[in-house]
């Protein structure tokens, strides 16, 4: 049985912030292209078709009732829309085919993308239009955009752009400089139709890279478009792959109001470190417990989250670490959102720990 909200995503945003009585806890399981299997059409059809792209995110919402929708189909539109080539599969997420550019030589040639003209950047802002007009007035709604260090590494290749770090980093200073413009031209189209731009940096993972090249040449850039965001009136989250707790503070030293972290980072840590200057999202994995898990797996999973991070001090939203694979079960995702309903808000610790050992002897 799915169980039902007393309040909208807004209104319960809104109650929060005024610390009024809410429902529960904001909860996001991050579907993104599963959205497609939800409304009934293929993947590739976002790539052209502005309308089917925001009612599958209606769709979705609809089903779920989930606290956000997000226009973001894949890491690559920012880098196609300057140059790279893409794949785009009939029915899975689009991939980076070719970067922009195969040798520094040729970095003349990349300019800033219009947002309005360039690869598939104008369908995803008319999607934007639909879901303002659809589902704007009870739910918040973001356009997410790369973050211009990752961004930088579609443009020349990943390969390239680790070993340009140490041979040549003013060419990745160049890179970072010429995305930063596209992204911030994208996130002023965006917030001009009336959403929040939310920003993802998976290159800037110490997964990926030191926290001393994070500093050096994602940090700047990164700091950048979170105070342009901010200047036009707009909150700012940021999505982080990986392990991130190297970086914690340069993240939420920058000013943004929320931080969403991958299954890997340990999230009762991270809500003690920064969680007094930043809302914590995110954490429950995407693969191993929402896509492979069972309904009862992920249910708890969700409840020892909540247990680790509902009383962080700038707030906790339950969702998975990362964008959920395109298959991931129905009743899984079912799974979170019941799960949240029923620990309620204010949230109980007692009545959680009860639900944790009631599981455990089922099992």
């Amino acid at each position: 049985m799915i169980l039902k909200d007393a309040m909208t995503p807004l209104e319960r945003g809104k109650a929060l912030a005024e610390g009024r009585e809410v429902d529960r806890l904001p909860c996001n399981p991050n579907l993104a292209n599963g959205v497609a299997l939800i409304h009934g059409c293929k993947i590739s059809e976002f790539n052209s078709n502005a309308k089917t792209l925001a009612d599958a995110q209606i769709a979705a919402y609809r089903r779920f009732g989930y606290d956000g929708i997000r226009i973001f189909t894949d890491l690559f539109t920012w880098a196609e829309a300057m140059g790279a080539q893409v794949i785009c599969p009939e029915n899975n997420t689009v991939d980076l085919a070719k970067p922009a550019i195969s040798d520094i030589s040729e970095i003349s040639k990349i300019q800033p993308a219009d947002p309005y003209r360039d690869g598939r950047l104008p369908v995803h802002l008319e999607a934007m239009k639909y879901l303002i007009e659809g589902v704007g007035k009870e739910v918040g709604c973001s356009a997410g955009v790369v973050g211009p260090f990752t961004n930088a590494f579609f443009l020349i290749g990943v390969d390239n752009a680790l070993k340009l770090i140490r041979k040549n980093p003013e060419v990745i200073h160049k890179l970072c400089e010429i995305s930063l413009e596209t992204c911030m031209r994208y996130a002023e189209a965006a917030i001009n139709i009336g959403l929040t731009p939310t920003i993802s940096e998976p290159m800037s993972s110490c997964t990926v890279v030191s926290p001393k090249d994070f500093r050096e040449f994602s940090l700047p850039y990164l700091k950048r478009l979170v105070d342009f965001i901010k200047s036009r009136g707009k909150g700012v989250v940021i999505h982080i792959c990986g392990q991130t707790k190297n970086i914690w503070e340069d993240v939420v030293n920058m000013g943004i109001n929320g931080f969403s972290i991958d299954n890997v980072a340990n999230l009762k840590e991270c809500c003690n470190t920064i969680g007094d200057r930043a809302r914590i999202l995110g954490h429950i994995d995407p693969g191993g417990v929402m896509y492979g898990g069972t309904p009862e797996e992920v249910r708890q999973k969700t409840l020892e989250d909540i247990l680790d991070a509902y009383n962080s001090p700038m707030g906790y939203t339950v969702m998975s670490g990362c964008s959920l694979p395109i298959k991931t079960p129905l009743e899984n995702i079912d799974a979170m959102m019941n799960t949240v309903r029923e620990v309620g808000y204010p949230v109980n610790e007692d009545k959680i720990r009860k639900l944790l050992n009631l599981e455990a002897l089922v099992k």
